[in-house]
């Protein structure tokens, strides 16, 4: 299994974070990581912009979007980004987008959130074939896409956050997979990697053309009881938004602290390899501690295959 690692633009500390996370990249660089996937919330900077300085700095890394929304941007500018992102880091830039929650898109925005299936699959409808260097001629009833870009870049691939039955089904069909959070062992066996992979056979697609991408949070540690309220107050809101809450649910979780993987070397490492059905593994590391981080860290890196 692949095992990358979760970034993010917050906590720079007062400095800039186009420069902290250009020194960030380069050091996962430099301890043996192969790709980082970063979020991207409402308040932060622009993510594609960061990172379009980024790997333009530091080179022999990947850099994936874990997600960006699709509501407030039209599929066309999406595209062009992303084009122009693989084409300054030479094909190292992988595209996660999703619907964003309702609380962000109807509360901060003033966009419906209604419909989301339908409107993620009239955005992908225009967005695919621009990707592809192809012409876009896609009339929806949420979105349009019309016309061409010309910018000669690698087509990234692109993931969907897909938890539920019919995005699953969705990513399967078109897309190189589904990038997931907060969602446990038995549901990611039994629910999401099932659902894609038959998803993606009944396309015509063999099985394994689609990826399971699992970010889970993440620490070694020898206080466990510690790192475990570390993470109820820092993961709390994932226990109120409907879509996590409905995957905490399916395991029995209480909270996002059950759903985080947390223990010693040996521990984790095991609850890593019960991971069924996943092909990558993304590490949230949230101990606050410098030794804690670099201690998961280090395993993190072993455990890369």
């Amino acid at each position: 299994m692949r095992i990358s690692i979760m970034a993010s633009l917050s906590g720079s500390g007062g400095r800039s974070a186009v420069d902290a996370t250009v020194e960030h990249l380069a050091a996962l660089h430099d301890e043996g990581f192969r790709r980082v996937w970063f979020s991207q919330l409402p308040n932060e900077p622009d993510l594609l912009t960061v990172l379009a300085v980024a790997l333009r700095e530091v080179d022999g890394i990947e850099a994936a979007t874990g997600v960006l929304p699709i509501q407030n941007q039209h599929p066309m500018l999406l595209a062009q980004r992303a084009l122009t992102l693989s084409l300054l880091s030479g094909g190292r830039f992988v595209l996660g987008l999703g619907l964003t929650h309702q609380v962000v898109t109807e509360g901060m925005w003033g966009i419906p959130w209604d419909k989301p299936v339908r409107r993620l699959r009239e955005y992908l409808d225009g967005l695919l074939p621009l990707l592809a260097g192809e012409p876009a001629d896609a009339v929806g009833e949420t979105v349009t896409t019309r016309g061409a870009l010309n910018i000669g870049a690698p087509a990234p691939d692109v993931y969907l956050a897909a938890l539920g039955p019919q995005l699953l089904r969705l990513a399967g069909r078109r897309t190189a997979g589904t990038v997931t959070w907060m969602t446990g062992a038995q549901t990611l066996a039994e629910h999401v990697s099932p659902t894609l992979r038959a998803a993606a056979e009944e396309a015509g697609r063999p099985a394994d053309a689609v990826r399971v991408v699992a970010a889970l949070p993440v620490a070694v540690t020898d206080d466990v009881a510690a790192l475990r309220a570390t993470a109820a107050k820092q993961f709390a809101v994932y226990g109120q938004l409907p879509s996590y809450r409905a995957m905490l649910d399916r395991e029995g979780y209480a909270g996002p602290e059950d759903a985080a993987i947390i223990g010693s070397e040996d521990e984790v490492a095991q609850r890593l390899a019960a991971l069924r059905g996943v092909d990558e593994f993304v590490g949230a590391v949230f101990d606050p501690s410098p030794e804690g981080s670099a201690r998961t860290r280090a395993l993190l890196r072993r455990l890369d295959s």
